[in-house]
């Protein structure tokens, strides 16, 4: 099963002009348990996915209100030449498309 299939929220968007942040948010324990307990869902699954070293990759769980946030750095800096996506809100699909034993 996907992780868009587990999460009834997957977004992403800018946190700064060098970082992205992807919400994923949850209806039951169950599903964020799930996912948590996943071997996909690491810092190195997601590095992997967007090319960056797990390292660099944060995974900040809430669980009393069945929430994570994943923080990645950005390719390129918000609104630079090279940026194809300014606002950060395309770069969710690689992770939403996770997945999830």
């Amino acid at each position: 099963m996907k992780l868009y299939d587990k999460a009834f929220v997957c977004r992403s968007k800018n946190a700064g002009p060098f970082q992205v942040t992807i919400d994923l948010m949850f209806n039951d324990l169950e599903s964020y348990q799930q996912v948590m307990d996943s071997a996909s869902f690491t810092a190195e699954g997601i590095g992997r996915l967007y090319n960056v070293a797990p390292e660099l990759v944060a995974i900040k769980p809430f669980e009393r209100i069945l929430t994570v946030k994943v923080v990645l750095p950005r390719n390129s800096s918000s609104g630079s030449a090279s940026d194809c996506d300014v606002y950060g809100s395309q770069q969710h699909f690689p992770l939403g498309n996770l997945e999830i034993e």
